[in-house]
């Protein structure tokens, strides 16, 4: 079982990479590029949306949206080019970190304070 979960998730972390690749290359069609990229940009972010130290929840984005995701934005990408960009995930050494989705995801954080603190303000 250890490991078959093992090669999930290394399947997992190539075809992020192949998003990530495809998100930039244009052949690929303006929605599976977007959905790429926004997959691929959370998944690489170093920051989650729901912090893992909230109890279930944490861990509800790692272990259920990002995959789902994952699955979406690969039906969105034509076959053969999946493939290709899967080769091409493969051969690349490092592991990738998306300051977009930093930023996007701080952004998010930002909001939801700011509008915290909107709604908390005739209270005080």
């Amino acid at each position: 079982m250890l490991k078959t979960a093992k090669a999930w998730a290394k399947a997992l972390k190539r075809d992020i990479t192949a998003l990530w690749l495809a998100a930039r290359d244009r052949r690929v069609p303006l929605t599976a590029k977007l959905v790429a990229g926004a997959v691929a940009a959370y998944a690489l972010s170093p920051i989650d949306l729901i912090p893992d130290f909230i109890p279930v929840l944490g861990y509800l984005d790692d272990l259920i949206l990002v995959p789902l995701g994952i699955l979406i934005a690969i039906r969105l990408v034509p076959r053969e080019l999946m493939s290709e960009f899967r080769l091409a995930a493969e051969q690349r050494s490092g592991r990738l970190i998306s300051r977009s989705g930093f930023v996007f995801i701080l952004a998010i954080w930002l909001v939801c304070i700011i509008l915290l603190i909107w709604s908390l303000k005739d209270f005080f």
